[in-house]
Parts: C-alpha cells; sequence; structure tokens
C-alpha cells in the first residue's frame, strides 16, 4: 500500500513517540510482523523487532543496507544525466529501487548532486526517496544523512539554514551549553527536513598546526575540552532528534596529509593515542553517540600491517567494537577519498572495509562493482552470513531507536517554519559573539572608537571582504572601502593594497592561510607586513585558522574568529567596536613559525577590552 506523507500537525516528535514506547505494535503492523515482535522503547525488544526483520530479507536486500549512496537531483523522480552514468537509471527514486540501500547522503551543488535547495524541497526530496524505499524489496527506511558541521569548511547548505560558528569557534568560548545548543539547532533543522542522520561532530584532537583538513573542524588541541565539548555535542544532536557521528577514528588531528587526496600517516604511540587521540572518542560513547565514523589513516602502533584505519580488523573490531565496546553503527568515510582508493580498488574496498568490522560503506566507487564484490564475498564464504547479519542488525536497530519505523516522512511545511526560525538565528548569533577572540592589541588599536574615520578592507577573500566592509560602512561616521587581494596575492596587489592605505585611516586585513595550499599563506603574510610599514592601523582578523599571525607577528592587533560565515563576520564587526567584547580563549597553542623558537602564545591565551 502506498505511504503517504503525515498531516501537516504531525512532527517527528511524535512519528518517534509513536513506534517506541506507545506505538511498538504500530512498527510490527506496518511490517507485516506478528504482533508483539517488536518494542522500540526498550533495547531487548529493538533487538527483537530488528531480528524479525532481518529474518525477512534476502541476501541482496541485506548488501543493499551496507551502501550509503549519492543521487543527483532535487527531487526523486526528476531524471538527471549523473544518476544514469553511475546506476544506469535517470531518477534518484530509481537509484533507490534498483540498490535498496541503506542510506543516502546529500550534498550542495559543489560536489554536483546539487540536492539542496530550500527546506520545503529537502523535506519534499526525503520523502520521496523515503517512499521509494518503502516501495522496494524489504520496505525498509532509509538513513538520509549530511555532512552538516557547522563553520565554514565543511557544510552542504546555507541560508536560510541557521549558520552556526564551527567547533573551534565554539570551544574558544568556552561554553557546554553553547555546544549544546548549537547541535540542537542544526540537528533540530535536519530533522524537520526529513535528514536523520548528521555526521558530526569531529572528534579529532587538533594537536598539529599544518593540519590541512582537520584544523577549525576540531574543538581544539587539547583532549580535555574535546573530550568534554564532542560530549555535549552529541547531547545537542539528540536533542534535536538527529543521530550524531564522532569522527575520524581513532583520530585524525595529527597530520600534513589530506586523506581526501592521499593517506595520512599517524605516527602516535598507543599511549600518545590513549593520551591524545581516543578521549574523545570515549566520551562521545559515554554519551551514546549513535555512530562512529572510520578514518582513511595509517596508524602503525594500533596495525602493523599499515593498511587505514577503514580497512583496520584491529582498529575498528579490535579497539572500537571490543576494547572501547562501541556496540553502535560504525560507518566508513568516504570510500571514493584518495585515502582509501589509492591501495584499495572498488571491489575490494568495501569488502576489506566489512571484514574490518564497518557496517555501512559511504560513497563507495562503482556501485555495481561494489555491490557484486560483496555478493561474491559472502557467497564464496570470504565473508561469512553471520557477519554480513551482525552489521545489518545494528543499522535496523539504529533505525528502529531513531523512530523511523512505520512512518519515516516529514511535514514539508513544517521543515519551512523550523529551518532559520528566528529563534534559532537569535540565539546563533548571540553563541557566535562569544567566540571572536582577541590575540594582540599593542597600543589599544582596539577598539575602535565612534569617531569618523575612513577604513580599508582588504585581504581573502571577495565575499568576506565585501561583507566586512559593508558592515563597517552602516556604522554611523564610518567610510568603508573593499579591496580584495585573493588567496595568494602578487607584488602588485600587494602595493596596491598599501598604497589604498596610506590613504585610510585604519585597515582592516582578513586572512586565510588555509585557503593558499601552495605556500601556506606566505604571500597573505607579506600583504600584512606590508601594510605595518604604512604606519596607519593594522588590524589583522584570521577567518580560518588562528595560527595565521605566526608569519606576522609584529601586527598591532589580531582577532580570531574561527569561521568566515556571516554570523562570524558580522560578530568580528561589533568586536572591532566594542559592541561586544571579544571573551574568546584560544582552543590551541600558537607555535613561532620556527617550533624551535617556542611558542608565541599558549592554549586559553586571550585578552579582552
Amino acid at each position: 500500500m502506498q505511504q503517504t506523507p503525515p498531516p501537516q500537525s504531525t512532527t517527528r516528535r511524535r512519528i518517534l513517540a509513536g513506534a517506541g514506547a506507545a506505538g511498538a505494535a504500530g512498527v510490527v503492523a506496518a511490517l507485516g510482523l506478528p504482533a508483539g515482535a517488536a518494542h522500540a522503547a526498550d533495547a531487548g525488544d529493538t533487538r527483537r523487532a530488528a531480528r524479525a526483520l532481518l529474518r525477512r530479507m534476502s541476501l541482496k536486500e541485506k548488501i543493499g543496507q551496507l551502501f550509503v549512496v549519492e543521487v543527483y537531483g532535487k527531487s526523486a523522480d526528476a531524471a538527471h544525466d549523473k544518476n544514469k552514468e553511475l546506476y544506469g537509471v535517470s531518477t534518484p527514486a530509481e537509484v533507490v529501487a534498483k540498490y535498496r540501500p541503506g542510506g543516502v547522503i546529500y550534498f550542495d551543488a559543489r560536489r554536483g548532486p546539487d540536492n539542496l535547495k530550500d527546506p520545503r524541497q529537502i523535506a519534499g526530496l526525503s520523502n520521496g526517496l523515503q517512499r521509494a524505499s518503502l516501495r522496494t524489496g524489504a520496505r525498509i527506511p532509509l538513513l538520509v544523512s549530511i555532512d552538516q558541521e557547522g563553520g565554514s569548511v565543511v557544510y552542504r547548505m546555507l541560508e536560510p539554514a541557521t549558520q552556526l560558528p564551527g567547533n573551534m569557534a565554539l570551544a574558544a568560548a568556552r561554553s557546554r551549553d553553547d555546544v549544546r545548543r548549537s547541535s540542537e539547532i542544526i540537528g533540530t533543522e535536519l530533522a524537520a527536513m526529513g535528514i536523520n542522520q548528521n555526521y558530526a561532530p569531529v572528534a579529532d584532537v587538533n594537536v598539529n598546526p599544518d593540519n590541512p583538513i582537520i584544523g577549525v573542524r576540531s574543538f581544539g588541541s587539547d583532549p580535555a575540552l574535546c573530550s568534554e565539548l564532542v560530549s555535549e555535542s552529541v547531547r545537542g544532536y539528540h536533542r534535536g532528534e538527529v543521530a550524531s557521528a564522532a569522527k575520524h577514528f581513532p583520530g585524525h588531528g595529527d597530520t600534513d596529509v589530506d586523506s581526501h587526496t592521499g593517506l595520512p600517516v599517524i605516527k602516535h604511540t598507543r599511549e600518545q593515542l590513549d593520551k591524545i587521540d581516543l578521549p574523545p572518542f570515549r566520551a562521545a560513547i559515554a554519551r551514546g553517540v549513535d555512530t562512529i565514523m572510520t578514518a582513511h589513516i595509517v596508524v602503525p602502533s594500533l596495525d602493523s600491517s599499515e593498511v587505514p584505519a577503514t580497512m583496520s580488523k584491529p582498529i575498528v573490531t579490535g579497539l572500537l567494537r571490543e576494547e572501547l565496546g562501541f556496540d553502535g553503527l560504525i560507518v566508513t568515510d568516504a570510500l571514493d577519498m584518495g585515502g582509501a582508493t589509492e591501495d584499495f580498488p572498488p571491489d575490494v574496498a568495501p569488502v576489506r572495509a566489512l571484514k574490518a568490522g564497518c557496517d555501512q560503506l559511504v560513497l563507495a566507487p562503482k556501485a555495481d562493482t561494489a555491490h557484486a564484490a560483496v555478493l561474491k564475498a559472502v557467497e564464496g564464504g570470504e565473508v561469512s552470513e553471520d557477519r554480513l547479519d551482525a552489521s545489518v542488525l545494528r543499522i535496523l536497530e539504529h533505525k528502529l531507536r531513531n523512530g523511523l519505523f512505520p512512518r519515516p516522512y516529514v511535514d514539508e511545511d513544517r521543515a519551512a517554519r523550523v529551518v532559520g526560525s528566528r529563534r534559532h538565528t537569535e540565539d546563533a548569533a548571540r553563541i557566535t559573539d562569544r567566540t571572536v577572540t582577541l590575540v594582540r592589541n599593542e597600543g589599544r588599536t582596539l577598539p575602535l572608537s565612534g569617531d569618523r574615520r575612513t577604513v580599508l578592507v582588504t585581504g581573502w577573500d571577495t565575499g568576506q571582504v565585501a561583507a566586512v566592509a559593508g558592515a563597517v560602512g552602516k556604522r554611523s561616521g564610518q567610510t568603508a572601502t573593499p579591496l580584495a587581494t585573493g588567496a595568494a596575492p602578487g607584488s602588485t596587489q600587494i602595493e596596491d593594497a598599501a598604497t589604498a592605505a596610506r590613504d585610510h585611516d585604519v585597515t582592516v586585513v582578513l586572512t586565510n592561510a588555509a585557503a593558499s595550499v601552495k605556500d601556506k599563506g606566505a604571500a597573505q603574510a607579506d600583504l600584512v607586513k606590508a601594510l605595518v610599514k604604512t604606519g596607519k592601523p593594522v588590524v589583522a582578523v584570521a577567518v580560518r585558522n588562528a595560527y595565521d599571525i605566526r608569519r606576522f607577528p609584529d601586527v598591532p592587533a589580531y582577532l580570531a574568529t574561527f569561521s568566515y560565515g556571516k554570523p562570524s563576520l558580522a560578530s568580528v564587526v561589533r568586536a572591532l567596536y566594542g559592541d561586544v567584547a571579544p571573551g574568546g580563549k584560544l582552543p590551541v597553542s600558537i607555535p613561532a613559525l620556527d617550533e624551535a623558537d617556542g611558542t608565541l602564545y599558549e592554549f586559553g591565551h586571550g585578552l579582552g577590552y
């Protein structure tokens, strides 16, 4: 029988309740199971319900549950050439019908799938995909997932979704309440759009200033602080009624290689791992995190074979499952990343990850090849059916616990009301104001007074420079000139900026060394130094990593926002003029550029007005 979305008054919380304590029989009835076979309010009953579902599934249906796929397009029934290229069928609904996956993952247009336009459309896509899944095979609802970490590095949705400042910014404020509320806002908005699994929070401890992929996605360099805030983030996502995922196990914080393009090696000893990397994951497990995502990193102290953690049974099963006692869902990081594909082709990676102990395989390349490889491995005995069943059972339990049975639909009109609500955006602004961190303030350069002045806003990048200049220019008596110079300004751009600075009363220069991979911010540092040489007041604002000041330690004033999202840029302008007092404390230490020269600023440093 065709499933239809619930009436507008039905919320996901009520669906959860109906499928839980009061309505476990509804789960049973909806699936055609004997009465009393499941009761999602109790762990034992959830296991029995999952087992009842498992018994009804064919081998191919079980294998389908292992995979999390991407689909192209904004509607379940809209054809897209890329679906045809990847899967041999045209629409997202047909992809679901063909592969019967355990989950889908949404992306914006930057990657290509272009699933995310506005809340009502996203909710409609989620409903359409769920409808397709409940019409197919074993009729199991989908995990609909996304990477919406907050901040300005890994996110999939901009406005109208509420923009939060991200982990390291939140850590600067040292507020557990703010972390919890940020995650709750994100989770509430995702759940309203039918997204029931967020691949967040990042639990990596960023102890390497040159880390190209984690950085501000982490809560910082202190394991205790990271553990505390990861736990609060998990709690917030649960309050928002979305499943959380701690990543990237066993810890991606000390690497200078991006696992999207290469295979990092973590040289920590087991003792260092226990002290630095593992505590946040232990804290997440203690808090009841739903999912843990593995990393494509080599950790020789944990597995001497030096295979990526995702493919390592000693790491996934031995450490995570058995030693740490995690009994939730283990998912791979994307299997199309360089750290996975470098040595493991599409017919090998899924099987190796499954044998290692992973439950779900995210973005496995060449879907037909990947499915066939797992089927062959099970039929040939390389992977036992008991091993397969163990993962599928955990997937089904996860879906039962998270209220996806019997009706995983959401109200599309409600999604439009919830996402970006006034309450959410006002809370986000207050939270973001508390994250701005004043690192240096020689000669009391800041705060700027309300006197009339001209302000040059320069540096990285066009949109950010324009946003800050616009906010400054709206203030009484302030005239702002935007002059973006990009990620790696050349000598002409630097000279033009210095010339302009001489004609203005104050210069605000935005820096983002991480945006310039080739020279690691050296050209941006040359710009800052040239501006300082003009003799005019200069305020540098690091809009991503706080480490930028290593290259220009003599700048008169230096603020760190840890994010270049609109709320963070608005907050830093308020801080420039003293509307809000910078209250952040560094969540990392900042070493001198030549680390032999020691530390420029210690963990916990932060000035005020």
